[in-house]
């Protein structure tokens, strides 16, 4: 079979460096929590079996080092952890540190704060924890909720879509604001991959989108590639394709989220190269 591989896909500068700061910290202490899980399972057993422990709140974590992961922390979150006298390597994205230093200046200046994003991402939960009375708009029932009065400053989960975030500006906009204030905090590396991604999908026969169940930013690849090639399958690894989907089509396309290991995508191209209808039908 023929696979084209998108152009930019797979570990993002900002999840690069997450894994690297964990290595480290690792190779010179024993205790070393992450708060959250710092990527998906596949990179988790990894570290974790060279000592990497992970931990959902502070209070799971009696001692040692606290590892930030690349979408951040509240502040609420760090100040518990300095209260508790622990230690921290901080492994937040600029890029989300951008959006929260955003997000306090937007505060200090009189703005109601709007961040267009996935309410339940830890993202979106480290930039509403940085300044007060934050709303999070997913959808247009959101935006209902909204008061029409005063000033709004807007900003963006980094890895959402030109495309979404343009849809629910036009629609905030539709209402009463005296005054609306617009700041583009979306990931350039992350917007190249959707457009690489879309590319790719309308070349091929099927799709795949590889990267954890639960990773938004592969979610949003996968619902992209959909929108545009209905046969687009979000998969986790090799071990999770059902061989029949390959029946009868001769180019694949292989792109993956910002937190998939390049081993991963590698594996996968390789079967892919080498399977043969003949070989698995009866």
């Amino acid at each position: 079979m023929k696979v084209l591989v998108a152009e930019s896909c797979g570990f993002c500068q900002g999840v690069r460096n997450a894994i690297k700061m964990a290595e480290e910290t690792l190779q010179h202490q024993t205790e070393v929590y992450s708060l959250g899980e710092i990527i998906n399972k596949d990179v988790v057993e990894k570290l974790a079996q060279t000592g990497l422990k992970s931990a959902q709140s502070v209070e799971q974590i009696p001692s040692g080092t606290v590892l930030i992961r690349s979408h951040g922390a509240t502040d609420a979150q760090l100040e518990k952890i300095r209260e508790k006298g622990l230690n921290i390597v901080d492994a937040t994205c600029v890029l989300v540190k951008r959006v929260q230093k955003i997000a306090k200046i937007l505060n200090k200046e009189g703005y109601k704060i709007v961040i267009i994003g996935d309410k339940g991402h830890p993202e979106v939960q480290a930039v509403v924890g940085s300044a007060d009375d934050i709303s999070v708009i997913g959808d247009q029932q959101d935006i209902a909720k909204l008061s029409s009065r005063g000033k709004l400053g807007i900003i963006c989960q980094t890895t959402q879509s030109p495309d979404h975030f343009a849809e629910m500006l036009q629609l905030i906009a539709k209402k009463e604001f005296t005054e609306l204030r617009v700041i583009n905090t979306l990931c350039n590396e992350a917007r190249k991959r959707q457009t690489y991604a879309v590319e790719l999908c309308r070349k091929v026969d099927i799709m795949f989108v590889l990267g954890w169940l639960h990773s938004a930013n592969t979610k949003k690849l996968a619902e992209l590639c959909k929108s545009y090639n209905k046969k687009t399958f979000h998969l986790q690894n090799w071990k999770e394709l059902d061989k029949s989907l390959l029946f009868g089509n001769n180019t694949a396309g292989v792109t993956a989220g910002a937190s998939t290991p390049q081993w991963i995508i590698d594996e996968f191209v390789e079967n892919l190269k080498n399977f043969d209808d003949a070989d698995t039908k009866d």
